[in-house]
């Protein structure tokens, strides 16, 4: 794992805080830990695809939006602010059947009541798969 050296902590309790959430029930795990970039990758499989085969896209958004919502909350002072969902939206490119995809997150936009995420999703490959892109809201605790 590739964690930018003064976030450690955070990654700890981000870590931690995970462990009863949606993405390890779905196979979510992280690559890279940085204020400009986190990666993650998701298996699909049957806990992943729609009933046709496919990758779901839903999955892909949950995805995206914990790739986003990490990154907010790396770039933030959580002892006073929450990073919150207030928008997404995705293009699905191309269907995936099999193996893993891998999500890079950056940032567009670090405002002090928002930020906005790029998220890139790709297969095993380096073919692109989905687009998105994640408004999070920057509330007070």
């Amino acid at each position: 794992m590739d964690i930018q050296p003064d976030l450690q902590d955070k990654v700890d309790q981000i870590l931690e805080k995970r462990r009863n959430s949606m993405g390890p029930h779905l196979g979510i795990s992280y690559e890279k830990f940085y204020e400009d970039e986190v990666v993650g990758t998701m298996p699909v499989d049957a806990r992943t695809r729609q009933p046709f085969g496919f990758l779901h896209g839903g999955a892909s958004l949950v995805l995206a939006e914990s790739l986003a919502s990490v990154g907010s909350w790396l770039n933030i002072d959580a002892s006073v602010h929450a990073a919150v969902g207030l928008e997404i939206n995705a293009n699905h490119l191309r269907p995936v059947r099999e193996g893993k995809v891998r999500g890079t997150a950056t940032p567009i936009h670090r405002g002090t009541q928002t930020h906005v995420w790029q998220i890139s999703i790709e297969d095993d490959n380096g073919k692109s798969i989905c687009s998105s892109r994640c408004t999070m809201a920057i509330i007070t605790r």
